[in-house]
C-alpha cells in the first residue's frame, strides 16, 4: 500500500466551526485507505472529488476486491428425473386433493425416452420429498384434448398444493370449457390468472419459473405470465368444497415441488428437460 493520504484541509481562511471541525474529522477517517492518484477516474484530483465521491470509489474498490461477490459460482442447474426408469426415491406419489395421502392404487409415475408421464389412474401428485424456498424451475409440458395437469410450488405435505401452496396451471381449455382465466395454463389456481394467454394445444410448451422470496416470475413459451409480489396477493381463493383457502400471501415461502396428473382417459401430462437451480 502507498503512502497514507494527507489530512484533508479546508481551502478556506474562515474560523473553523464545530459543524466544520466535525466534517473535517469524519473526512480525516478516510486518511490511510487509500492513495488515489491525481485524477480519479476522471473526477479530477482528489480535492475536486470531495469525499462523497471518494467514499463512492473506495466502495467501488473494496467490492471489486471481494471475490466472493466478483467471481461468486452460479448455481447449478439439477435434473430432476432419470433418462429411463420409474421414478422410486427422491419424490413421492400423493392423492391428488390431499398430499398426506397416498396416491390411488396402481399409480406410477415413469421416465419413457426421456419423457416423465403418470399412469392411467387419475388422481394423484408426484411430489418431491425434498423442500424448496428459492428456485428457477424449468421444464416442458404436452398436454392432450382432455389434459389437466399443474406444477406444485412451495406445498405443504398435506392438504391440496392448489390452495395450501401453489399451484401454477397446465389445463387444455377443451378439458373445461367453462373454467375462468384462473383455472387454464399460466393461472395460480383460482387466484390469479396470467398476464395473457400463450398455451399451445397440443405442442410442446416451455415453463420456467422463479421463485426468490415473496417474487413470483413465470414465463410460459418465453413470454411473461407473471411477475408478481405474493406478499400483496389477497384474493378471495375458494376450495372446491366452497370454503375460504388462505390467499396467497399468506401460503407458505418453502415447501415441495411437484407434478400433477388429473387428465380424463389415457391421456396423462407428458414433461421433459425438468431442471431445477436452487438459489438459497
Amino acid at each position: 500500500m502507498t503512502a497514507p493520504l494527507a489530512r484533508i484541509t479546508s481551502s478556506s481562511h474562515e474560523i473553523p466551526t464545530a459543524r466544520s471541525r466535525r466534517r473535517e474529522e469524519a473526512d480525516s477517517s478516510f486518511s490511510g485507505l487509500i492513495h488515489p492518484p491525481p485524477h480519479v477516474g476522471g473526477y479530477g484530483t482528489y480535492e475536486e472529488c470531495g469525499p462523497a465521491r471518494l467514499r463512492a470509489l473506495l466502495f467501488v474498490v473494496l467490492l471489486a476486491g471481494n471475490t466472493q461477490w466478483a467471481h461468486a459460482a452460479p448455481a447449478q442447474w439439477i435434473p430432476l428425473f432419470p433418462t429411463n426408469n420409474d421414478i422410486t426415491t427422491g419424490w413421492t406419489v400423493r392423492a391428488w386433493n390431499d398430499v398426506s395421502k397416498p396416491g390411488p392404487t396402481g399409480a406410477l409415475w415413469r421416465v419413457t425416452n426421456a419423457v416423465l408421464t403418470g399412469s392411467a389412474e387419475r388422481g394423484s401428485w408426484l411430489m418431491s420429498e425434498q423442500e424448496f424456498a428459492d428456485f428457477v424451475l424449468e421444464f416442458d409440458f404436452k398436454l392432450g384434448s382432455n389434459g389437466n395437469s399443474g406444477c406444485a410450488l412451495r406445498a405443504p405435505m398435506a392438504g391440496d398444493p392448489a390452495f395450501d401452496g401453489m399451484e401454477l396451471q397446465m389445463a387444455d381449455f377443451r378439458y373445461n370449457t367453462n373454467a375462468s382465466p384462473s383455472e387454464l395454463t399460466g393461472g395460480i389456481y383460482r387466484a390469479i390468472p396470467p398476464e395473457k394467454q400463450v398455451y399451445k394445444p397440443t405442442e410442446w410448451n416451455h415453463y420456467r419459473i422463479i421463485l426468490r422470496g415473496p417474487r413470483l416470475v413465470a414465463k410460459l413459451n418465453g413470454e411473461r405470465i407473471h411477475d408478481l409480489d405474493l406478499s400483496t396477493l389477497a384474493p378471495e381463493v375458494k376450495r372446491h368444497d366452497g370454503t375460504l383457502a388462505p390467499p396467497v400471501k399468506d401460503r407458505p415461502r418453502r415447501g415441495h415441488i411437484g407434478f400433477q396428473n388429473l387428465s380424463r382417459g389415457n391421456d396423462p401430462v407428458l414433461i421433459r428437460n425438468a431442471r431445477l437451480q436452487v438459489l438459497e
